[in-house]
């Protein structure tokens, strides 16, 4: 389903003039800046009219999406291929990096293709993942502004989120304040909040472990309301997963209503719409809902829109990113968080259930190192050098570590769609370890394809590319794994025996108690499942790599996020809020004086 319109040819990356061997992914990023589109021209390459770009910056800016879908809305889809991965290690998969290497492989075969991806926190990008571009030959640009600040989509949802803190905190204190009739002067209702049953906690997109948990309200009555809270990375928060499952506007308004902030004391919900704060909220994001354009080194379309982690939100890029490429392209490349089994498994059962949306290919990345380190090589310490095992053939342990690839490769199959192994390709790979990879993936039902994207840009994906294209003329049978009819807890056993491995599920007794009362409420019944669980492995514990066996999933907590859609069962000991690391990246960000460039973003 080639397409001539808008079609530009794709920009050689060998242009850049740098080897990523020898340069660090900003030196590639800041060469290839060089010579980026401007926005107005990507924009107009894409398919959209002038009227429905919002420039904010010379080579960056958003889509008016109301106005762009009104003119698109009728026009057939293009095809939808999401990328996965194995279970990451601290050798890195190359997820992202995967994802542009494709879209520029994609291009390089004539076909017009767009990516979508989330927005990066500030949390990993200053801590210890780095940006999330990806990385050699295969990035999104301009690289500072997509790692930092972007648009403000990511400060209009903290800001969002804590307005509703500010009225929930607000009203408590005036309630413990005021008798019924000043209440009734100021126009306010009593709540009868339960301070012992707030589900809010304040935001912020750093990685600020003690920041977990505080006290509020200390000094006097005119100080607020004096209680246990505590902040969670912004990225975690409803507000984030609602702007990835919104389908409009419309639609985010009603979801924001819905957010339940705590109960009152005889276990009824109170939402944003009881605190009258939800329009307000809209307000902060009626240009967050636009999504953000940016480019390939190569010169594709990127869409960067919400940015919700995998291991504790839902881990996609916005339904509303890929309706629009969709409809402007012939493949949508889009990427989910983590592992199969965390954004593989989100994006088949609530991102394509709240879209409609069916994809016609799944991509797993996969390294040779990485699925050594899941054979049972030695573990890696940052700063420290890499360890032998990982640069020599060991044709044991790569078979070893196909376990997790292979658990990985199922999952997608029980879909309905026949996966694509991506070799994501290092310099120390021998032909007999990649040999063997592909004998592996081939006889579990996979298609497989070695991909050099990461040295070679586009040029080194179009195996790849084919192995997609492929996969996408297959007609697949996708279908969720559970329907919404299926109580809460044989969902949870479900998505714990059947991706990860489980030999059961057991219960806290709070989080039994939450499970049954939200299996008995009708309101919560057509509710999705978003699990909260690590991605260092299949199972609860992040020290248990491969395919562990012999286990149970514990259940510690059941959440609700009633706007976005879904109930969170929370697994193991996982933190809403993340640590930062004693040796974080931005001690190697900086600013070059003479220039105002930002330096060391990786």
């Amino acid at each position: 389903m080639k397409s001539t319109a808008h079609t530009a040819t794709p920009r050689p990356t060998a242009g850049v003039g740098l080897d990523p061997r020898n340069h660090q992914d900003w030196q590639i990023a800041r060469a290839a800046e060089r010579n980026i589109k401007p926005f107005l021209q990507l924009g107009a390459e894409l398919g959209l009219l002038p009227d429905e770009l919002i420039p904010m910056g010379r080579h960056l800016g958003k889509v008016d999406y109301a106005r762009a879908m009104a003119r698109l809305r009728d026009r057939p889809q293009g095809r939808y291929v999401d990328v996965t991965a194995i279970t990451p290690t601290p050798l890195g998969e190359g997820k992202t990096t995967t994802t542009m290497g494709l879209v520029q492989g994609l291009g390089r075969l004539g076909h017009r293709v767009a990516g979508a991806i989330r927005q990066p926190s500030a949390g990993p990008t200053f801590n210890i993942k780095g940006s999330a571009a990806g990385g050699g030959l295969s990035q999104c640009i301009p690289l500072t502004p997509f790692s930092i600040r972007l648009t403000g989509d990511i400060d209009s949802v903290t800001n969002a989120h804590n307005l509703a803190m500010v009225a929930l905190t607000t009203r408590m204190q005036h309630e413990a304040n005021y008798d019924d009739a000043r209440l009734a002067r100021s126009k306010l209702r009593r709540l009868d909040i339960d301070p012992q049953r707030v589900q809010l906690r304040w935001v912020m997109d750093f990685c600020a472990q003690a920041l977990r948990n505080i006290t509020i309200g200390r000094g006097g009555k005119m100080d607020g309301f004096e209680m246990e809270s505590g902040f969670q990375i912004a990225v975690s928060s409803e507000v984030m997963a609602i702007l990835a499952v919104a389908r409009d506007l419309q639609d985010l308004r009603r979801r924001i209503a819905k957010i339940v902030v705590a109960y009152d004391r005889a276990g009824r919900e109170v939402t944003t719409a009881d605190l009258e704060v939800d329009g307000a909220m809209t307000a902060w994001l009626t240009e967050a809902i636009n999504p953000n354009l940016l480019q390939t080194i190569e010169g594709q379309p990127v869409f960067v829109h919400a940015g919700p982690f995998a291991n504790i939100a839902i881990g996609q890029s916005s339904i509303l990113a890929d309706n629009l490429g969709l409809r402007l392209s012939d493949y949508v490349v889009t990427e989910s968080g983590f592992g199969a089994d965390i954004g593989f498994e989100k994006f088949w059962n609530l991102k394509c259930r709240f879209s409609g949306l069916r994809p016609s290919a799944v991509v797993i990345v996969a390294t040779i190192r990485a699925l050594k380190m899941h054979g049972g090589g030695p573990a890696v310490k940052p700063g420290a050098p890499l360890d032998e095992a990982y640069r020599k053939e060991d044709l044991a342990l790569v078979e070893q570590g196909c376990c997790n690839l292979i658990a990985h490769i199922e999952t997608v199959k029980k879909s309905g769609v026949r996966p694509v192994v991506c070799i994501n390709s290092f310099h120390t790979d021998t032909p007999a370890e990649i040999g063997l990879v592909r004998k592996l993936a081939t006889q579990s039902g996979a298609y497989c394809a070695l991909s050099e994207h990461w040295l070679k840009g586009g040029e080194g994906a179009l195996e790849l590319a084919e192995a997609v294209v492929a996969a996408s003329n297959e007609k697949n049978d996708f279908h969720f794994l559970y329907e919404l009819e299926l109580p809460l807890r044989q969902r949870i056993e479900l998505i714990a025996r059947e991706v990860y491995g489980a030999d059961g599920v057991e219960y806290t007794p709070e989080a039994l108690a939450k499970a049954k009362n939200f299996e008995a409420d009708p309101a919560s019944r057509e509710l999705g499942t978003c699990m909260v669980k690590t991605h260092l492995s299949l199972s609860h514990d992040p020290e248990l790599k491969g395919r562990p066996k012999g286990w149970k999933l514990p259940i510690r907590d059941v959440l609700v996020y009633r706007g976005a859609g879904f109930l969170v069962p929370v697994t193991g000991a996982i933190k809403l809020m993340p640590g930062t690391s004693s040796d974080p990246a931005f001690r190697r960000v900086d600013v070059d004086p003479e220039t105002g460039e930002v330096t060391g973003l990786f």
